[in-house]
């Protein structure tokens, strides 16, 4: 059911939705705080590694363990769930039942992501980060109902399985589940997208001909509901602008093959621009 079926009017939800992306990504733990991922590998009884920004010397722990291992004195006031690191603390993964928070400062914090190798990195978020203080708006294009589809969904029996490439790994690709087709035509041309799983939910990277002209030339997110009747709706109003667009921190999926509209999609988010109006970087 639309928007406009409910009695809602869908401009305004798409307001309410812009402000909501704004208030997230400049959150203390936003896309725009995140200041540093630097990943930790190597031999655990090898020596630590200092991290840029934040004090304490840090090391991987044995293959099948999830998170780091931390090393600082009391007086670098490093806080990991809560107790004052004196020593050696271990930081468990966002992969583990219960993920570490460490808190540096005031402004500054962190966690422990896992790679799909079993590699570990400690991501540090500032709160008070420059480019939290650059940031002017996110550009958007105006509402276009053209740009509200209405999609077959049909799940693939065991999932099929996708090689996605992300921003910075060289052209090697990752494994991810898609649990289904997502098929649909549209100015007499056919399309069969691929949405995978991610987060405990589908999404959908995709591409189009704004991409490097009017839009961020990487490409654009949107996540997706199945509903119970064997369709989708596909609102490219709501596609969002990948973490990419707001730190050079992330490394962001690319739209496969399959995603690549030939076709501008002006709806959605556009670009970050700074205070001054122009690119934020």
């Amino acid at each position: 059911m639309t928007s406009t079926e409910t009695g809602n009017d869908p401009r305004a939800e798409l307001d309410a939705f812009h402000e909501r992306r704004r208030r997230a990504v400049t959150s203390r733990q936003g896309n725009l705080a995140l200041v540093n991922t630097q990943w930790i590998t190597g031999d655990p009884d090898a020596a630590a590694q200092p991290v840029w920004g934040v004090p304490g010397l840090w090391s991987p722990l044995p293959k099948g363990v999830s998170g780091l291992k931390v090393t600082a004195a009391a007086s670098e006031g490093i806080v990991v769930d809560g107790e004052l690191v004196d020593g050696e603390t271990i930081v468990a993964g966002k992969d583990s039942i219960n993920p570490s928070s460490i808190v540096f400062d005031d402004t500054t914090t962190g966690y422990v992501i896992a790679s799909d190798d079993g590699d570990y990195a400690l991501r540090v978020w500032d709160a008070a980060s420059e480019a939290i203080g650059d940031f002017g708006s996110i550009d958007a294009f105006p509402y276009d109902p053209e740009w509200v589809v209405e999609a077959n969904y049909t799940p693939i029996e065991g999932g099929s399985i996708v090689g996605i490439e992300h921003l910075k790994d060289e052209g090697r690709t990752r494994d991810k589940v898609v649990p289904a087709s997502i098929t649909f035509s549209k100015d007499g041309v056919d399309y069969d997208l691929a949405a995978f799983q991610d987060d405990g939910g589908l999404l959908l990277v995709f591409a189009d001909a704004t991409n490097g002209d009017s839009s961020y030339s990487v490409g654009r997110f949107m996540r997706v509901t199945p509903g119970q009747n064997g369709t989708i709706t596909l609102d490219f109003n709501r596609a969002y602008l990948p973490p990419c667009a707001f730190s050079y921190n992330f490394n962001c999926p690319m739209p496969p093959a399959q995603n690549r509209f030939a076709v501008p999609i002006e709806a959605g988010e556009k670009n970050v621009l700074a205070r001054n109006g122009e690119l934020l970087h």
